[in-house]
């Protein structure tokens, strides 16, 4: 670490600071990748401390970016800066991670890319670096960066893992972008220090009253203690009363700066005005300009005499509350100038966006010709994959538009782009602005539409149904593929808000989409919508023709990933409602293939969760537990909640009480937030199964009953029926027992798959005696035989077994009861191989109580790892779909190598057959 004789004045009592990046900076010298962000108020001294540590960075590669105000609404505009230099890099990329980040960069065409694929890109790109040197990237000013790029680097400070690259954050106030990063907060100096320094910026006396006035309004703020006492005059400084304190500290330093600004030249001032204006800092570009207004290069000297600016080869500023007071010192004309100016000076065709933003604010009033460009900007914004830029340029374009109907349409466009971005606040204040417009009837219905769409996005389940259902009906006049489009989102939202739906429940959404008009070829979407909503309005058994003509039309067509991401949640809806695992799980495994593919991370973690619950009620607890732990690193990615779907019913047929009942009752707390009562529906479902298989029938029967009462579930709530046939058979509720297998036929028999009529024949067995009995539990353990639902196949041996016993067929029983208890044993169910066990000691077999389940030495991401590897994928693919570089993969790979004592990958079959708890049972 450098000397403190050494360093700036700003730096010198930093001393903890110091030495807590220089360990910062050796922990990544030596492999371990660290991210940090610096955060304090503005004048503290975070740009110094930046400076400071690539200073200290000997060795390393150093990229710097700076946030720029100006330049907040062009998309990837920061990591453009960041990663330029790196560019002709680019090509070791992965494919897919190329493509999108030179789409982002708008260096070639293509589909929007993702976001998280683009973080994905840039740490590939970054890692690479790093394998000749240890990187740092210094990133100043965060919260002036535009959001793609916070977004992106965000992504990247959570992923480090092992590789040498090291990411200082500077920045006010920390982002949500950076939510999670280890922060290292600023305060001001101490008394004594903030003395020393104040000394050190003076030369003639101080007053000590005035000096401690300073010092307690400046709260040992560095910049105001070396700018603020350049204002005041030797009178002041000598015994005078200082200065107000009125404004914000930030708001001073401006002040102080302006005034020193006040005494520059003329000419001087619109310099450091169109300086300001223009952040990139290109000086050819702002000397054009300055030719434009006029001002000749002389002009410079007064500013870089002073201290303020320096006009080099690149245009800088001594601190960015300099820059801003430069721009806001300026009057409303002298603005507007400097922006026309550079308008002009940019080349339209190299930098089409940054044009139309300084044409825009050099216009004085609306300027129609200004939002054609803006709109245009927009497209390519979106096209880059930045809505939050998106957004920006359409609401400006809005602002320049004298036409009601164009502004409105502006604005609804700006309001959708922001909800592609996630700002569900900015979304409702502008349909708050556009209702204010006369609209046309279209319009007011995309309005509802966004606003319904606000409401299911963000969470709020029992608002999402009525707004959406009333946007369809409103659509269907106006635009019928989108009002079909609505109501198949309606009825979405209304299955997920469960009984909590108001005013738009699946029965109100399925009634009002049934007397759609129908089409001469209907499509797959329509296919899918009147399958749907036939179920809630005419029962299973007349949807039945519809859902399965749906379901083959989906799973036969050969259809684009848009047209995929668009249907594919419905059409697994026709699957499920008809019990049809097969297609389900198909159509589950061809989404998150492209889900992967497009990078449409935000929509992974629920189709993983989804296929993980088809893949847990297989039997494949590994492989689902794998599924759920992706999921779950995809939301730390994303920042978006983890669902406990998954982990839920894992813990529950593994019969883990201790694991699933807090699991559980957070699943029904959480329903008071999120609104989606569904979760309270498969909660109570997967308890019921927990508890069968413990033997508690009384509390099965209670979470059953709760589950199967769910009057908008169409189908948790008959995944419980044959618990609930089991429960109350067992507790003796006969009439309960009957009449849930009433419902549970009508669903099963128009299904007619081998589930759900081996289901069926369960439970009508468990309410038969005799000869009826017996052929169905033989009809149940045929049928379910031939399906992939191993743990039901495994029930329907474990209940024919104590039928068995209870009529004295104590041999016959052995052999139901034995195949029920290996199989459970195999899966790793531990209660229900425990009922088994308890059963076969009943009719006088000797069986040893199980041995517990043995715990892998591994970590979930390690075992998610080891199953990637093991089925053939190299570091680099393994780390794209986890979101870790490939040198993170490999030093994942070496300590998984040491803990399972082999040395290749050829050796890893061998370990994941020793390492029982990486194997399915």
């Amino acid at each position: 670490m450098p000397s403190l004789q050494d360093a700036p004045v700003e730096l010198v009592n930093r001393v903890v600071e110091r030495e807590a990046l220089t360990g910062f900076l050796e922990a990544v010298r030596t492999g371990e990748g660290r991210a940090l962000v610096l955060s304090g108020d503005a004048g503290l001294g975070k740009t110094a401390l930046l400076n400071d540590v690539a200073a200290q960075a000997r060795g390393f590669s150093v990229l710097r970016v700076s946030g720029m105000q100006s330049e907040m609404e062009l998309a990837f505009a920061g990591l453009h800066q960041l990663c330029g230099p790196l560019l002709k890099r680019v090509e070791v990329l992965p494919r897919p991670q190329l493509l999108a980040l030179r789409t982002a960069f708008g260096l070639a065409e293509g589909p929007p890319p993702a976001r998280f694929m683009v973080g994905m890109a840039v740490l590939s790109l970054l890692s690479e670096v790093s394998r000749e040197r240890p990187l740092l990237c210094v990133v100043d000013d965060l919260h002036w960066l535009d959001r793609a790029s916070a977004q992106a680097l965000g992504f990247v400070a959570r992923r480090l893992g092992a590789d040498p690259i090291g990411i200082v954050f500077g920045t006010r106030t920390p982002t949500d972008e950076v939510a999670g990063v280890r922060e290292l907060r600023l305060d001001g100096l101490a008394d004594q220090h903030a003395h020393e320094l104040l000394s050190s910026a003076l030369s003639g006396p101080l007053d000590a009253r005035v000096r401690d006035q300073i010092v307690a309004e400046t709260r040992g703020n560095p910049l105001a203690l070396l700018e603020l006492p350049r204002t005041m005059s030797r009178e002041e400084l000598a015994g005078g009363f200082g200065f107000p304190g009125t404004a914000p500290l930030s708001g001073r330093i401006e002040e102080s700066f302006a005034r020193q600004l006040d005494a520059l030249p003329g000419d001087t001032k619109l310099l450091i005005c169109l300086a300001s204006a223009e952040p990139s800092g290109d000086a050819k570009l702002i000397w054009r300009a300055a030719g434009l207004l006029g001002i000749p290069h002389v002009a410079a000297r007064p500013a870089t005499a002073s201290g303020l600016a320096d006009f080099g080869q690149r245009i800088s500023f001594r601190h960015p509350l300099l820059r801003r007071a430069a721009y806001r010192s300026a009057t409303a004309e002298q603005r507007r100038a400097v922006h026309r100016a550079l308008a002009e000076a940019t080349d339209p065709v190299a930098d089409p966006d940054r044009r139309a933003w300084h044409r825009a604010q050099s216009t004085e009033g609306p300027d129609e010709d200004a939002a054609a460009d803006l709109e245009r900007s927009a497209s390519r914004a979106q096209a880059r994959g930045g809505p939050n830029a998106a957004a920006a340029f359409l609401e400006q374009a809005a602002a320049l538009t004298v036409d009601p109907a164009r502004r409105a349409d502006h604005m609804l466009a700006a309001a959708h782009a922001n909800l592609q971005a996630g700002s569900y606040d900015r979304v409702l204040e502008l349909l708050a602005m556009v209702r204010a417009e006369p609209l046309t009837e279209l319009q007011s219905a995309r309005a509802d539409l966004l606003q319904g769409n606000v409401a299911f996005a963000s969470g709020l389940g029992s608002e999402g149904p009525p707004l959406l259902l009333k946007a369809a009906r409103r659509l269907e006049p106006l635009d019928l593929d989108l009002a079909r489009e609505t109501y198949l989102k309606a009825w979405m939202a209304a299955m997920f808000a469960g009984d909590l739906a108001i005013g738009g429940s699946l029965a109100d959404v399925s009634q009002a989409a049934r007397r759609l008009p129908v089409s001469a070829h209907p499509d797959e979407a329509e296919l899918v919508l009147d399958a749907l909503a036939r179920v809630i309005v005419e029962g299973p058994a007349g949807a039945a023709p519809v859902m399965r003509r749906a379901v083959s039309a989906i799973v036969d067509a050969c259809l684009t990933p848009d047209q995929v991401l668009r249907w594919g949640w419905f059409a697994h809806a026709a699957a499920v409602g008809s019990w049809d695992f097969t297609n389900w799980r198909f159509l589950l495994e061809r989404e998150l293939k492209v889900l992967r593919t497009v990078g449409a991370f935000d929509l992974l973690p629920i189709v993983l969760a989804t296929l993980g619950t088809v893949t847990t009620w297989s039997g494949e607890f590994s492989a689902a537990a794998a599924m759920f732990a992706e999921a779950e690193t995809i939301c730390e990615v994303t920042g978006a909640p983890a669902a406990a779907f998954g982990p839920t019913i894992l813990a529950c047929l593994r019969g883990d009480e201790d694991k699933a009942v807090p699991l559980i009752h957070s699943m029904i707390a959480e329903v008071e937030v999120t609104g989606q009562g569904a979760s309270v529906t498969y909660a109570n479902w997967v308890a019921a199964v927990l508890y069968n298989g413990l033997g508690r029938y009384g509390e099965a029967l209670a979470a059953a009953v709760a589950s199967s009462e769910s009057s908008s579930d169409l189908f948790i709530a008959l995944w419980s029926l044959p618990e609930l046939v089991e429960a109350a058979a067992r507790t003796g509720n006969t009439g309960v027992a009957e009449a849930a297998l009433a419902r549970l036929a009508e669903s099963t028999s128009a299904g007619g798959t081998e589930v759900g009529l081996g289901l069926e024949a369960r439970s009508r067995a468990l309410l038969s005696g005799g000869d009826v009995a017996e052929q169905y539990y033989l009809e149940a353990v045929d049928r379910l035989g031939r399906t992939p639902l191993r743990p039901e196949l495994g029930r329907a041996h474990l209940l024919y077994g104590e039928w068995l016993r209870r009529v004295n067929r104590r041999v016959d029983a052995r052999h139901q009861l034995k195949i029920a208890h290996e199989l459970f044993s195999e899966l790793g169910m531990r209660a229900f191989a425990e009922r088994a066990r308890r059963e076969l000691l009943a009719t006088g077999e000797r069986v040893r109580q199980g041995a517990e389940e043995s715990e892998s030495t591994l970590t979930a991401q390690e075992t998610l790892i080891v199953r990637l590897a093991s089925a053939g994928l190299t570091n680099q693919e393994i780390g794209a779909q986890l979101f870790l570089s490939a040198r993170t993969v490999e030093w994942h790979l070496r300590n998984v190598f040491g803990k399972l004592g082999i040395t290749s990958r050829r050796q890893l079959a061998t370990a994941l057959h020793r390492d029982g708890a990486l194997l399915d049972r």
